[in-house]
């Protein structure tokens, strides 16, 4: 693959201003998702002299730009990932020639990437398969048909043969597959919350069930973040309903999803004032009110060091055999340790 040219013309926004007052948060609000160049890269490439502005190289990423300023990006063979087989522990709940079930623990990446070339799922598969894995050598993403986040734990099937592979890819993308997440979030989603009512995207089914529904993309001026966008961007639908009330401070959600999208239940509940705890990119600072729920139950949530999120339950059809696959996996140690603490919190208050 030979090097291309990325170009790029600063555009008015709505302001008449551009997008950032600086050069490297401008690239990074306009830059097409596809090329896969987050902020920190873009910098690099700017002190490297990978940037043109107008024809001429510019290496100061706090560069000032202007509206019809046009750079130019150049933009090198992606270098390969040697992704090597490592002996890493895996908890398998299905297996057969065509397929493979996983209960992921919460801190495993999914699929290598800069930064993150080794230690992943990935890589535990391929010593799990001897290297016999779909897809390697050819496609992104061998075998890996959908992602958990780093640190959300939880089922994922991943695909052993090439029939297996394209079969589970079509019932994702047509939504057919049966996900149920658990979340601990800040507050309780009520339909009798007048904020909610007042709150775009956000609506009520029968039963009390909180409705999301809005477009995602990647966020304007922070690349790792999506948005909610009502124009634009990818259709997301998210339900929940909540499990259990701890004072009204916080609540176990039970999740599932219309739509799959890169951190569609984070930012959907997120949206809706209901953020999940320990959630370092789309919590927020909010905090549990001591005086409610203890302080003990406080302390455990603003210490929880991921975000309270467990993809509980997959279900599918088997894409080669047409059995009914259904596959359920209990909450992990640190997310029942807190609920734990919640729920000392209430009895104690």
């Amino acid at each position: 693959m030979e090097e291309r040219i990325l170009k790029l013309v600063i555009e008015a926004g709505e302001d008449g201003n551009p997008p950032a007052d600086r050069l490297d948060k401008a690239l990074a609000a306009i830059v097409p998702e596809e090329a896969a160049l987050s902020r920190s890269r873009l910098a690099k490439m700017i002190a490297e002299g990978a940037v043109l502005r107008n024809g001429a190289p510019i290496t100061d990423q706090k560069a000032k730009v202007a509206v019809g300023d046009v750079y130019e990006i150049t933009l090198e063979p992606p270098k390969p990932v040697e992704t090597v087989a490592q002996e890493i522990p895996l908890e398998v709940l299905w297996e057969d020639d065509d397929l493979i079930v996983i209960d992921k623990p919460a801190g495993m990446v999914v699929h290598p990437a800069p930064g993150s070339e080794d230690g992943t799922l990935v890589n535990a598969l391929l010593h799990h398969f001897g290297g016999n894995l779909s897809g390697i050598g050819g496609e992104a993403r061998p075998g890996i048909v959908h992602r958990i986040d780093k640190d959300t734990s939880g089922l994922l099937v991943v695909a052993k043969s090439d029939r297996a592979h394209h079969g589970l890819a079509a019932q994702f993308e047509k939504h057919s597959v049966h996900r149920h997440y658990l979340a601990v979030v800040h507050g309780v989603p009520n339909a009798a919350d007048p904020r909610l009512r007042g709150t775009r995207g956000v609506s009520f089914e029968a039963g009390n069930i909180l409705k999301v529904t809005s477009q995602l993309a990647r966020h304007k001026t922070d690349r790792q973040r999506q948005a909610v966008l009502f124009d634009g961007g990818r259709h997301a639908v998210t339900r929940a309903r909540v499990v259990e009330d701890f004072a009204g401070t916080a609540s176990l959600v039970d999740c599932w999803l219309e739509t799959g999208r890169t951190h569609q239940i984070r930012v959907h509940l997120a949206h809706a004032g209901h953020g999940l705890i320990g959630d370092p990119v789309y919590g927020g600072k909010r905090k549990l009110p001591a005086k409610v729920i203890g302080e003990a139950a406080a302390q455990a949530a603003a210490g929880f060091p991921r975000q309270a999120l467990h993809a509980a339950t997959l279900g599918f059809i088997h894409p080669v055999t047409r059995e009914e696959l259904s596959f359920s996996s209990p909450l992990p140690a640190d997310m029942e340790a807190l609920l734990d603490a919640l729920r000392n919190g209430v009895q104690k208050g």
